[in-house]
């Protein structure tokens, strides 16, 4: 019996692993291998197209607007999984990138069946989340074809969003509602249909990108450094204070009397220390810089 899932690269057989259920232990895991070092060469060639992605969430982020991803499956899982990290690496709002998955939380831990086949269903959470002009809705899909997906990029779409179809293969349904794809094809998996394998790292892979690279134009990154994270518990704060220490090469009880007067805040302890300035003026040349570090030193400087 004929279905669209028949021609789509994802469900292809891949004869790199024929019989591998004959291999042994090791054999096995040096084919994994063997195939996922493709990737990063496969997601290579679409680099420009992730650049221009990250230059759409960027903008929306410049304007107030949200980041929304929107999955079924392992898929899903993914979206949420980049969004639940970035409050505490960048210390943003958690409304800022949010993850969405067909079924809701329980879909999470548990699969939900049908879910992911309600085009509607995808609709009604972008309506619930109300999506506007200001919003970049990614939708993620391995085959570029399911439903909720489409169904929650199509309306996205109607409601003036800026939409980004991400998906590991050619040409699919995602097309006609995206502003842009991102078609990361990597081929047929080891196991025929297990997408959470290759086509989920490679998903993986690029949302990383696509929030680290935005994130870092928003002035969330000095040097390579990661300064705008919340330090929420033992390991974040010993990481804030070493990053302080990298920023600035200054000395130890220096560091932590910066922390302690900037109440951990470790842009406005990096500028006070570089600059050789209070608290408060710190703040001030971090709200003229639009929290930039480098140019909020530079002000302080010029003063």
């Amino acid at each position: 019996m004929y279905n669209l899932l028949d021609e789509l690269t994802t469900e292809q057989v891949n004869p790199r692993s024929r019989n591998i259920d004959r291999l042994s232990t090791e054999d096995i895991v040096r084919l994994i291998n063997e195939e996922d070092r493709q990737i990063a060469v496969k997601i290579q060639e679409i680099t420009p197209e992730i650049a221009k992605a990250a230059d759409f969430i960027l903008r929306s982020f410049q304007k107030g607007g949200r980041l929304l991803y929107i999955g079924a499956g392992t898929s899903g899982r993914l979206g949420i999984l980049d969004a639940s990290e970035c409050p505490p690496t960048y210390g943003t709002d958690p409304s800022m990138v949010q993850g969405i998955i067909a079924g809701g939380d329980r879909a999470i831990k548990d699969p939900v069946e049908g879910a992911e086949d309600s085009a509607s269903a995808g609709a009604s959470e972008v309506d619930g989340l109300h999506v506007g002009p200001d919003d970049t809705v990614v939708g993620i899909a391995a085959s570029g074809r399911t439903p909720y997906v489409i169904g929650a990029m199509k309306r996205a779409r109607e409601l003036g969003a800026t939409v980004i179809g991400l998906c590991n293969n050619h040409g699919t349904p995602m097309r006609e509602y995206a502003d842009l794809m991102l078609e990361a094809v990597v081929g047929p998996e080891v196991v025929l249909g297990s997408t959470r394998m290759k086509a989920g790292t490679a998903q993986k892979l690029i949302l990383n990108m696509l929030t680290t690279t935005a994130m870092i134009r928003l002035g969330k990154v000095y040097d390579n450094l990661m300064v705008d994270l919340n330090p929420s518990n033992a390991k974040l704060v010993h990481r804030a204070k070493r990053i302080i220490g990298l920023a600035t090469n200054a000395p130890e009880d220096a560091i932590e009397e910066a922390f302690e007067q900037s109440e951990g805040h470790v842009k406005t302890a990096i500028v006070m220390l570089l600059a050789g300035i209070d608290r408060q003026s710190a703040e001030q040349m971090l709200s003229l810089s639009e929290g930039f570090v480098r140019e909020a030193v530079k002000l302080a400087e010029q003063k």
